[in-house]
């Protein structure tokens, strides 16, 4: 599953839990999720009230013309700043999906500006992006220069120096609300056992096919020491060298294993060329062009959309297509952990061929009563068996699973494209389901 957010994306509220912030710290003003870490030194001054208000103001501004300055911002610092392409998705670059983003990120600060609280859950995630990333404090400056240059480059006298000047110290408060985390999530990383910051070698030991899109890769580290355990749910960034581009270009998938301290596994989901979407570089580069024992670089594993393993609570996982990868990785450890744990497997997907996995969940109901499914085939082919393969044909539909599905006190994790997310979200709590106990992952460009 990939999870791309790059330096300051898309800021929108979630459905993670809050927790305490440390009095005094430079995250003091934002409500970040339970599952960040805090960086405890003294805050900056605050933004004055003028300041505040003239960020406000240019809401209406950014809504209109946000995309033409971003586009322009990602041009420009590119061209000053060419090492900085090995952070950048390149490909969402070209398609545009990173500067609408970004105009989204801009202007939902400006939103938000007196209440950053709100933006909370969106800041924990995306440190998490930035530390996979190995996005360091040095490249925040760089950052805020080219974009404040941009939007008076495009805005031209519309800004005057009161406005730059508003915006200058409103970027500096984000740019130490978000290092401030990060640094505590690279101190936390070099912490644990088995932990690093920045990349590791690790060789591709074995390819797996899972279905006809779908391929795991099972990666060791080249040094054959220990591995992090990680969480259900995390996600590690790989890093390639692209030779027709130039450049290094990462992107980050769910482990969709359980952690035993000598591999990683990720599973790829090739990307293929619709209409007007192109065909994705690097799941196209990693099932074609690299073999097993090929040398990759790896990140820690980081994120914040994890299984709560220390409670008994039923647990609903839904997926739809790729977004099956961190959905295997809670299962395995809701087993592993807990025999009596009431687990229902909710997955959609096109057809038998592109359903990934399927024999290890039938192994795993066979040995875990506990366990049950609703596997959805939005079209069948010849050799999908009903009652064997999966158990509705259309679109997940929880009015006709209820009985399955809402259990008292359970979490929901949802994992798929944005829509698939947006509507599920949409049909539990239409349903009762409390928002708080609905928890998704975020991935795409789009929603970065």
């Amino acid at each position: 599953m990939l999870a791309r957010y790059h330096l300051i994306p898309r800021l929108a509220a979630s459905s993670a839990k809050k927790a305490p912030l440390p009095s005094g710290s430079v995250v003091a003003a934002i409500g970040v999720g339970s599952k960040a870490y805090f960086h405890s030194s003294p805050r900056r001054q605050e933004l004055s009230a003028e300041h505040k208000e003239i960020v406000k103001s240019t809401a209406p501004v950014l809504a209109q013309h946000g995309v033409a300055i971003t586009s322009h911002f990602y041009k420009r610092m590119l061209d000053n700043h060419p090492e900085l392409k090995n952070i950048f998705n390149v490909a969402n670059q070209a398609t545009g999906a990173q500067p609408a983003a970004l105009a989204h990120a801009v202007w939902a600060y400006a939103v938000n500006i007196d209440n950053l609280g709100a933006l909370g859950p969106a800041v924990s995630r995306i440190s998490n992006k930035h530390a996979s990333l190995g996005v360091t404090a040095d490249q925040y400056p760089i950052v805020g220069e080219n974009l404040l240059a941009s939007i008076k480059e495009v805005l031209g006298d519309a800004v005057n120096q009161p406005v730059l000047d508003a915006w200058k110290a409103a970027y500096q408060q984000l740019s130490d609300i978000f290092t401030g985390i990060e640094a505590d999530l690279y101190k936390q990383a070099e912490q644990t056992p088995g932990g690093w910051t920045g990349w590791r070698k690790f060789k591709v030991a074995h390819k797996v096919h899972e279905s006809d899109e779908i391929i795991s890769f099972y990666l060791e580290p080249m040094d054959g020491a220990q591995l992090p355990e990680f969480k259900p749910g995390q996600y590690i960034s790989v890093r390639v060298f692209m030779p027709e581009l130039g450049v290094y270009q990462p992107r980050q998938y769910s482990l969709s294993d359980i952690p035993d301290g000598k591999h990683f596994r990720i599973s790829v989901k090739k990307e293929s060329a619709i209409r007007d979407k192109p065909a994705g570089k690097i799941s196209n580069f990693l099932h074609q062009d690299i073999p097993e024992n090929t040398e990759i670089d790896v990140s820690n594993p980081y994120g914040d959309f994890t299984l709560d393993v220390d409670s008994d609570v039923p647990v609903v996982l839904i997926s739809g297509g790729v977004g099956i990868t961190p959905m295997m990785s809670m299962l395995g450890t809701v087993i592993s952990h807990d025999k009596t744990r009431k687990v229902v497997f909710v997955h959609a997907v096109r057809n038998g061929k592109v359903h990934a996995m399927k024999d290890y969940l039938s192994h795993v109901m066979e040995d875990n009563p506990q366990v049950s499914r609703a596997i959805f085939y939005e079209e069948t082919t010849d050799s999908d068996r009903k009652g064997v393969d999966f158990d509705y044909t259309g679109r997940i539909d929880f009015t006709n699973i209820k009985d399955k599905v809402l259990l008292p006190e359970a979490n929901y994790y949802l994992c798929g494209p944005g829509p698939f997310m947006k509507a599920q979200q949409k049909s539990l709590e239409a349903l009762g389901v409390p928002s708080e106990r609905i928890h998704s992952e975020v991935f795409g460009a789009g929603d970065a």
